[in-house]
């Protein structure tokens, strides 16, 4: 039997195991709510960084395009490699800038018109083909095109009174196209642009056939940009000869002036005199002794520049005065032979520039039918009787101009 105090004593452990069980279960509970917030925050922290790495790579990769919404995208280099660019007649900024962009110039349109609107200069960008470089600074890419020098164009001069067989030669050393290429297209004058009411003569002389394109290609210096074709090479100095002439009214004023004569017939009298006259004060004169010679006096011309012309269109060497040989100036087989025939030749000699136009076109008055170069500048003496003529050629004998 058990006393209450062997009773007492038998309880306690049994209540003490109870309380140790129990204590041990909340202690459980606790370390798995504390694994739980450990777990929640250690979610929370990766989620954290992987915001900040994800912001970081938008603003890394993005940066430049939100900066583009507040800001204007411009490269800050002076550029690098090569690219070329044509600017066309008329182009505002905009197209320009928009030109400039697609091919890599400039960061942005916007950047060079903004770079144009500050600079007052940028009106006067002349069309053409520019040499840039890709990734330039805006205004850089301004300052290039505001710089002729840093246009991509051939230069080609053509002097008064080359022929048009000197003009195809000349063409074809400045470009990498053929004589023979221009000399075919020409061939045609009227598609080249040579109004056709051009080829009509008064003097009862016939059009060679096909027309001549001798004369309409006139002389000046050009620029052409790169890939010109020669069509386009040839109509441009046509289209100049066509300016010129309406600048000085020639055709109206050859028509109400020159007493009927055509004005295909006063621009050979321009060539010749252009060919024979050794200063430019002297052209008009001469244009006048051609007249007088073959509308007053039916008088041959006998000028030895037309033997010229005809040597160098059979693939010969010209010559001076001095070395013709009777049968230079007097070879029957030579349409241009103006010692023996009468009148202007078939053609214009050559492509005369602007003075020996309004030389033809308006001369001095006078009756003068001979003249000869009488000094080593080049100056004329002029005469209305053979007598008077002689006493010049006695001066240029003296002066050691011809050989006497």
């Amino acid at each position: 039997m058990m006393d209450d105090l062997d009773l007492a004593f038998e309880e306690d452990p049994e209540r003490g195991r109870h309380r140790r069980g129990r204590a041990t279960a909340k202690n459980t509970k606790k370390k798995k709510r504390k694994k739980r917030r450990r777990g929640r925050t250690f979610l929370a922290l990766f989620l954290v960084l992987a915001l900040l790495g994800m912001l970081g790579f938008v603003g890394w990769y993005g940066l430049d395009r939100i900066e583009g919404f507040f800001t204007t995208p411009d490269y800050n280099s002076s550029g690098t490699g090569d690219v070329t660019i044509r600017v066309n007649p008329d182009e505002t900024a905009t197209d320009i800038a928009n030109t400039l962009y697609r091919a890599g110039v400039v960061k942005s349109a916007k950047a060079f018109v903004n770079a144009a609107n500050l600079n007052p200069r940028s009106r006067n960008i002349e069309p053409g083909v520019y040499k840039l470089r890709k990734q330039m600074r805006a205004a850089d890419a301004l300052a290039v095109l505001l710089d002729t020098k840093n246009k991509l164009v051939t230069k080609i001069t053509l002097p008064e009174g080359r022929t048009a067989l000197a003009a195809y030669q000349l063409l074809a050393k400045e470009t990498s196209i053929k004589a023979e290429d221009f000399a075919a297209l020409a061939k045609d004058p009227v598609k080249l642009g040579v109004p056709s009411f051009w080829f009509k003569r008064t003097d009862g002389k016939p059009i060679t056939n096909p027309p001549s394109i001798e004369g309409f290609l006139f002389p000046a210096t050009y620029e052409f940009n790169p890939g010109t074709t020669a069509e386009q090479i040839l109509r441009s100095m046509v289209n100049q000869f066509l300016q010129v002439a309406t600048e000085i009214k020639f055709v109206e004023r050859v028509q109400a002036e020159r007493g009927g004569i055509s004005p295909y017939e006063a621009l050979i009298t321009a060539s010749l005199a252009q060919a024979e006259a050794g200063v430019p004060e002297d052209i008009g004169k001469i244009a006048r002794v051609a007249y007088n010679r073959v509308y007053k006096k039916d008088m041959p011309l006998q000028f030895d520049v037309t033997v010229n012309y005809w040597l160098e269109l059979t693939g010969k060497p010209g010559k001076t005065s001095g070395q013709m040989t009777e049968s230079d100036l007097h070879n029957p087989n030579n349409p241009y032979n103006t010692h023996d025939v009468r009148g202007l030749p078939p053609t214009p000699i050559n492509n005369p520039g602007r003075v020996a136009l309004e030389g033809a076109m308006a001369p001095p008055t006078g009756d003068w039918v001979y003249f000869v170069a009488i000094d080593q500048q080049g100056h004329s003496a002029f005469a209305t009787t053979l007598a008077e003529h002689d006493r010049n050629r006695q001066k240029a004998c003296q002066n050691g101009v011809l050989n006497c």
